[in-house]
């Protein structure tokens, strides 16, 4: 009987931990109108993504009029930033912030992950005040608790938390520094810095370097590949290449639209390009494990390696190979069927053998079972049920039922060390 019970344990276990969804942050704050704008710029900024695709995470959300305030005098590019430093990367509900170890902790937000943060810059340091406050403030020396704890808004232990706090958390110089204009992006020089001169050469001696600038307003990602990704193997001699075929390489390499990594991890649908036309062509897919995320062409695939640049409306992810177009360069081979054994070509009218010709069993040997019979027409006839004409639907049973079958052997092995 015990190892029934723990059977049933392990069971249900299993069954919770592949129901387990992710949260939605934009649709948790959706029944609270006085968060509307705090939602509304989680979206414009991509940050929405980051914090869906991470497990962990206290959101310090402002109320409309506090994100009214910040609004109001700071470009989207700041924005983003002191938002980023709302998102940290820790489970606090009210319950824990009163139970702080010594009174204070530092934790690390969302603002560090981007690089762009130095030193202590990305860190929050959290107090628990007397009277029952809670202050929040910069973890970089001589800032203060200009923000605290006013009230939760959602929780969902020990996932994701949303508390409301009074202010912004602000950094020294992150509000005060001049945020640089996206159309005042040097894109050559950024990616020549950061190791992709080549890339930033082939941008200037096609051309397309215009067309990047040009679309930079409405939103451009692009995706550089560095200096040894144009000396791997397998790289084809792009001299090779028209002057239309280069022009539609490199357009290829970014998206008219702000897609910074948090914002690729959970794209689901083909990422157009700047050299789509149409009919998904020149289109790429994205695919993610943990933080990292792999674009996807059709000939190839890569990594994306870094932020070069997250300066809304534009962002520079650089990426470990050169991407190739199967329009340009041919889609990977698929596997080739695997033949039936039990199928064969179905004999034309003109070479249809006659029932004289067929070879007679030999009558020393055990007769196989007959193979199906074939219709005037040519055409199989109906096979039974568990023939090779049925691959198709049992590959889809056996990728349905992939986890059940891990969940029954692990029981079955489980059960048996228990009664063993």
């Amino acid at each position: 009987m015990a190892a029934i019970h723990y059977l049933f344990l392990f069971l249900t276990l299993s069954a919770l931990a592949t129901n387990v969804s992710s949260h939605n942050i934009t649709a948790m704050l959706e029944p609270f109108p006085d968060y509307s704008q705090f939602s509304s710029f989680l979206t414009q900024t991509k940050l929405a993504d980051e914090i869906n695709s991470r497990q962990t995470i206290t959101v310090l959300a402002l109320n409309n009029a506090a994100m009214s305030a910040l609004a109001a005098k700071h470009p989207l590019s700041v924005i983003k930033n002191a938002l980023s430093l709302l998102v940290v990367l820790d489970y606090y509900d009210p319950a824990k912030l009163h139970q702080i170890s010594k009174g204070t902790t530092r934790s690390t937000t969302l603002y560090q992950t981007t690089g762009t943060g130095s030193g202590n810059f990305g860190f929050v340091n959290i107090t628990d005040l007397q009277g029952g406050k809670v202050g929040f403030g910069s973890a970089a020396p001589g800032s203060k608790l200009d923000s605290t704890y006013v009230k939760p808004v959602k929780q969902i232990p020990y996932n994701i938390s949303v508390l409301e706090i009074s202010a912004p958390i602000v950094a020294p110089g992150l509000l005060t520094a001049p945020a640089p204009s996206a159309s005042g992006v040097n894109i050559t020089a950024a990616l020549e810095k950061a190791g992709c001169k080549t890339f930033a050469g082939l941008l200037q001696s096609s051309g397309v370097i215009k067309t990047y600038e040009s679309a930079v307003e409405k939103g451009l990602t692009i995706f550089a590949p560095n200096d040894e990704a144009f000396k791997a193997a397998g790289v084809p001699d792009l001299t090779k290449l028209t002057n239309a075929e280069v022009v539609s390489l490199l357009q290829f390499h970014a998206t008219p639209k702000y897609n910074p990594l948090g914002s690729l991890k959970t794209t689901k649908d083909p990422i157009s390009t700047l050299a789509t036309n149409g009919a998904g062509k020149f289109d790429l897919s994205a695919s993610s494990a943990g933080d990292e995320v792999t674009l996807h062409t059709g000939v190839d695939s890569s990594r994306v390696a870094d932020t070069i640049v997250d300066s809304p409306p534009l962002v520079i992810l650089s990426v470990d190979n050169v991407l190739l177009p199967a329009e340009l360069f041919g889609k990977s081979p698929s596997p080739a069927p695997a033949l039936s054994p039990a199928s064969s070509p179905s004999p034309s009218p003109a070479t249809t053998p006659s029932p004289a010709s067929v070879e007679a069993p030999s009558p020393l040997a055990a007769s196989p079972p007959a193979p199906p019979s074939e219709t005037p027409g040519g055409a199989p006839a109906d096979a039974p049920a568990g023939s090779e004409n049925s691959t198709s639907d049992k590959n889809g049973a056996v990728h349905v039922g992939a986890s059940a079958l891990f969940v029954i052997l692990s029981a079955a092995a489980l059960c048996s060390f228990l009664m063993g």
